[in-house]
């Protein structure tokens, strides 16, 4: 008989192929403390994979930010892309350990997050449970833990939750209020450039750094975007300057730098369009670009516009509100 009281967990032998993809990750990082937790990050989503492959449950890791090295770099990210569903968060957790931490980077974009158990030698991982949400403390006591049967019951629940509310759950209806930036408030997904220069990824933060015409008294956030295949293993960064103008107005700078080279690809479209779709101006990139900008545009507080960047036949549209 089952003892009702132990709540389900699942273990799994970590492969070769699991730990050669965790050195993989792990090589292409400088630094020493940043490559250990990559390597962790790839054996627990490596295990929750593993698991959910075994119930029949579709998984795109590559389309994941854990499988991204400029997203690992840049970020604490664990996170295993369900198919149709959203990203499940991994968060390895060391024998022993008594909570789980959860970094504020995926504090959202989450249905849901795993505590995954390493053993001392790293050659089995065992699935504790799951939480629905982060705590704000990024402190969860392993104890509070949801069983695993719970978290089949709600990766359904999320199944059908977004079938019935499909044109709701649209990430076009989702704006990034750039009035809020002001006071260091930033989404989801974007970053304070004081942040990004402070990570070891040194060709971006050097890139955005030095673009001239964002020198000054502007605030600036930047966001790493994924144009796909298209692209290989090449990120782009998106980077918006805001500045507050006597007549209550706002200039705003738009720029898109490479992520991990010196000049992004030719022919990457940065595109500025007015709430109701019209294209209000765009510049595409040339082969010797190292970053390219839109002209200087100006706003009034409650004004709604979004930035889309193209290449090839993959977008990206980002929607902010002033």
């Amino acid at each position: 008989m089952t003892n009702l009281s132990e709540p389900l967990t699942f273990t799994v032998a970590l492969s070769s192929s699991a730990h050669h993809l965790a050195g993989q990750f792990w090589r292409k990082q400088t630094n020493p403390q940043k490559a250990k937790q990559v390597y962790l990050n790839t054996l627990a989503v490596s295990s929750v994979k593993f698991y959910l492959h075994c119930l029949q449950i579709e998984v795109d890791w590559e389309a994941s930010q854990s499988w991204n090295p400029v997203m690992q770099t840049l970020m604490d990210v664990a996170d295993l892309e369900v198919s149709g569903l959203g990203k499940l968060e991994c968060r390895p957790v060391l024998l022993g350990a008594q909570v789980v931490h959860i970094p504020p980077e995926v504090w959202s974009d989450r249905i849901g997050y795993v505590a995954v158990q390493l053993d001392s030698s790293l050659q089995e991982a065992t699935l504790l449970g799951f939480t629905e949400k982060a705590p704000l403390s990024g402190e969860l006591p392993i104890s509070q833990l949801r069983s695993l049967e719970d978290l089949l019951e709600h990766l359904s629940h999320t199944r059908q939750t977004l079938s019935v509310n499909e044109p709701e759950a649209s990430s076009d209806k989702i704006r990034v209020n750039l009035s809020q930036w002001f006071q260091k408030l930033f989404e989801s997904g974007w970053q304070s450039l004081e942040v990004l220069q402070g990570t070891n990824q040194e060709n971006l933060a050097l890139n955005l750094r030095s673009a001239s015409p964002l020198n000054g008294t502007s605030v600036k956030g930047a966001k790493l975007i994924d144009l796909g295949l298209q692209l290989g293993s090449q990120s782009v960064a998106l980077l918006v300057a805001i500045t507050p103008e006597a007549d209550q107005k706002v200039g705003i700078v738009v720029q898109l730098h490479p992520a991990g080279g010196r000049q992004l690809p030719s022919s990457v479209s940065l595109v500025l369009r007015s709430e109701s779709g019209v294209t209000l101006q765009g510049v595409q990139s040339r082969s010797q670009d190292n970053y390219i900008q839109l002209k200087r545009f100006r706003g009034l507080p409650g004004e709604c516009f979004n930035i889309q960047v193209a290449f090839g036949d993959v977008s990206v549209k980002e929607n902010f509100v002033i």
